[in-house]
């Protein structure tokens, strides 16, 4: 810059480096910090003081998940996996509005158990739909409750897992949902996000157990949300148990394996839990369909 009005002005320049010329402000107390100065915070960037007086106001549950956590938390703090499942889903839910006026949108993405056995059941063999299903939903209500669970659990798991241990939570736990319903009901259609958004309940419960948080407040949600699954009708209970169980058992490998040096033991674990989900879905179902045939 050479216009003297700003070369002159000292408030263009970082407060720890006056030689740095800068037109960056510290979100928290607003003065001028230079690029080696700034840290990314959830809005915006911060200044080192600033950092050091919210690392000092941080509950002890909060230090020591970061402790743990290290560098697995989002450098930024922004929950942007969990906004594009929201977008992805809002997209597929705007179609369904659209489409099902012309012909079954909702009955080519929903999952259903015999569409995974066409030798016990005649119907084509659509295994996509065991994760399809999470795109399309019931209603108006039941996608705006499923939307509202996801962007409220999102923002405080996914800074703490990382944006793609986030996803594959999201989706194995989508994947174990439907597992449950075809080895429970096989004859229920299913549609809906629940089985992911229970699998982010079960996680973030093992997770807080962990790290020492209260989990009182998400036992309760988790509990009843999973107890009205039995007594209303429509609901499928059995995608929430299937979930919120898969969740857990994946929060249970990213506590268990949270360090740098262990991430090659995540990723099989990960894998190994898809591979015997898929084993049980091939076994299980078709003993129960047979004797319902």
């Amino acid at each position: 810059m050479t216009n003297p009005d700003l070369t002159q002005n000292r408030e263009n320049f970082c407060y720890r480096h006056p030689d740095r010329q800068s037109f960056v402000l510290c979100q928290r107390c607003l003065r001028t910090i230079c690029p080696e100065c700034q840290t990314q915070a959830a809005v915006g960037v911060i200044c080192p003081e600033c950092m050091k007086a919210e690392r000092k106001a941080q509950t002890p549950a909060q230090r020591r998940a970061r402790r743990r956590w290290g560098t697995s938390i989002a450098a930024d703090g922004r929950p942007l996996m969990t906004y594009a499942i929201m977008a992805v889903t809002t997209v597929f839910g705007v179609l369904q509005l659209l489409l099902d006026r012309f012909f079954d949108f909702t009955d080519t993405l929903l999952f259903w158990a015999p569409f995974l056995y066409p030798d016990l059941t005649g119907a084509p063999f659509e295994p996509w739909r065991l994760l399809t299903a999470m795109l399309v939903h019931g209603g108006i209500w039941h996608f705006l409750l499923n939307m509202l669970a996801l962007w409220m659990i999102g923002r405080s798991l996914e800074p703490m897992l990382g944006r793609w241990r986030f996803l594959a939570l999201y989706l194995i736990g989508g994947l174990g949902g439907s597992v449950a319903v075809a080895c429970i009901e096989p004859a229920s259609a299913v549609v809906g996000a629940s089985g992911g958004i229970f699998a982010l309940m079960g996680a973030l419960l093992v997770i807080g157990r962990h790290i020492g948080a209260n989990i009182r407040g998400i036992l309760v949600i988790l509990g009843l949300n999973l107890a009205v699954g039995f007594f209303i009708s429509g609901i499928a209970w059995q995608a929430h148990l299937g979930g919120a169980a898969v969740g857990a058992l994946i929060g249970l490998i990213f506590a268990r394996t949270r360090r740098r040096d262990q991430r090659t033991a995540q990723i099989l674990l990960l894998a190994g839990l898809t591979v015997a989900l898929l084993i049980i879905v091939a076994a299980v179902p078709p003993m129960v369909i047979r004797t319902m045939i």
